[in-house]
């Protein structure tokens, strides 16, 4: 078996360039990949949603504590954190997260989740559709290879598994039970998310803002009901909710610089009970996503002036003015320090070859991994995409997105290339200099 492995890796070097993955994380690879794809399975097989991932994190709490690590479980939340300290040199964060969806799962497959749960009075199936699965058994796999490898590179690998990123609520839960204060501030920042559009095999790397803030905002909109059939004795707050829909599109096409990027989407519009009843209330659900605080600052005014301006040229008073109520908190933009994707980029060639690391372009979707990088430290972090989708996906066309009933990662390919890139990533980085 591992002879077929060396042979698979001259193949693949003939077509991807030349490259050498690290020998240690191969045989380990070799010895310990049905274990991993074991564990993933039983994984997706009994996904737990946010803030509530009690086995989830005591499932990978014990798996680092047989490894060798230091663990404390329950931080901020189900939080787990696992040291594992290797001689003097930097400190290096590495962050899973742990929560699934309150989804059914259509895929078919013979390991498909058939969890079922209460939620919000409602039966509904659960499913790890954003692939939390894969990013918990790629950060195990990689945890075992560090330990395998701990002749190659010096210094502290800080292991994080985080509860609550569906919700946004994860990152910040540790950070303020004082993951920093406890277990210091560390020098980098790695975390890796599955990617519904790259192969298999292949990573993507993206410099700068490589995911957006994100927020929902309310505007509650005021009227004067009446009859349907005496519109006349109204003031309809669902025309004029209508026309402030209408009027948000403008913020992005006709406010914002063409170079530039947001998005403002109306997810929810709830008013009304009965076809001829005008209601006296209407609330419209938004999500704004934004890149610099310079556009999230003016898309809010710029909301506050239409939701009134609309409403004043409906006749409403002053009293029944829109109500728009901002989140006192949102999640703030994932940052890639473009000297650290260049240095992680530089491993990734030397595990996978450079023919297989793909350009990844800017998204609007969010993920709170932003906020280890966003404390007053100003920690370098860096998440990459990793490429999940079968061959015959690929080859077909048909690419379910996160969050889709359908979406299934290729367990063995996907795994292997994270553990390598990351494995790779991380002694490289600890045997480098400290950058500036």
């Amino acid at each position: 078996m591992k002879y077929l492995f060396l042979i698979s890796v001259i193949i693949l070097s003939a077509f991807s360039g030349t490259y050498t993955p690290n020998e240690k994380v191969a045989s380990y690879l070799e010895t310990d990949l049905n274990n991993l794809l074991a564990f993933y399975k039983e994984r997706h097989q009994s996904p737990e949603i946010s803030l509530m991932e009690k086995e989830t994190s005591k499932a990978l709490a014990g798996e680092l504590r047989q490894a060798g690590y230091e663990v404390t479980e329950n931080f901020g939340g189900y939080g787990v954190v696992g040291i594992l300290k290797n001689g003097n040199g930097p400190t290096i964060l590495y962050r899973t997260d742990m929560d699934a969806l309150p989804m059914a799962e259509k895929t078919g497959l013979n390991y498909a989740s058939k969890s079922m749960i209460d939620y919000g009075g409602v039966k509904v199936g659960t499913m790890h559709s954003c692939g939390h699965d894969m990013h918990m058994t790629t950060w195990l796999g990689t945890a075992r290879a560090m330990v395998e490898t701990k002749d190659q590179w010096k210094g502290t690998l800080m292991l994080i598994a985080q509860p609550a990123e569906e919700i946004g609520a994860g990152a910040k839960m540790m950070l303020e039970a004082g993951l920093y204060e406890k277990f210091g501030v560390p020098d980098y920042g790695v975390a890796l998310h599955v990617s519904p559009t790259i192969a298999a095999g292949q990573v993507g790397f993206g410099k700068g803002f490589v995911m957006a803030n994100t927020e929902s905002i309310d505007i509650k909109v005021y009227g004067q009901g009446a009859h349907g059939a005496t519109p006349h004795m109204s003031i309809d707050p669902v025309v004029i909710a209508s026309m402030i829909v209408m009027d948000l599109q403008t913020i992005v096409s006709r406010n914002l610089k063409p170079t530039e990027s947001a998005v403002v989407t109306v997810g929810s519009i709830q008013g009304g009970v009965k076809h001829n009843i005008i209601p006296d209330e209407v609330m419209l659900k938004l999500t704004v996503r934004t890149y610099t605080e310079e556009v999230r600052t003016m898309v809010h005014k710029r909301i506050r002036e239409i939701s009134r301006g609309v409403a004043i040229a409906a006749g409403l008073p002053e009293e029944k003015m829109p109500e728009v109520i901002f989140p006192e908190d949102f999640t703030p933009a994932n940052y890639n320090n473009p000297e650290l994707v260049d240095r992680l980029t530089a491993s990734a060639e030397k595990a996978i070859g450079a023919d297989n690391i793909l350009y990844s372009e800017p998204q609007m979707v969010g993920e709170d991994f932003s906020r280890y990088g966003s404390t007053e430290h100003k920690v370098p972090t860096v998440m990459y995409w990793l490429g999940s989708v079968p061959d015959e996906r690929m080859k077909s066309g048909d690419l379910p997105g996160l969050h889709s009933p359908y979406y299934y990662p290729d367990p063995e390919k996907t795994l292997e290339t994270g553990v390598n890139v990351t494995s790779q990533g991380l002694m490289d980085l600890f045997n480098q200099k400290k950058m500036k």
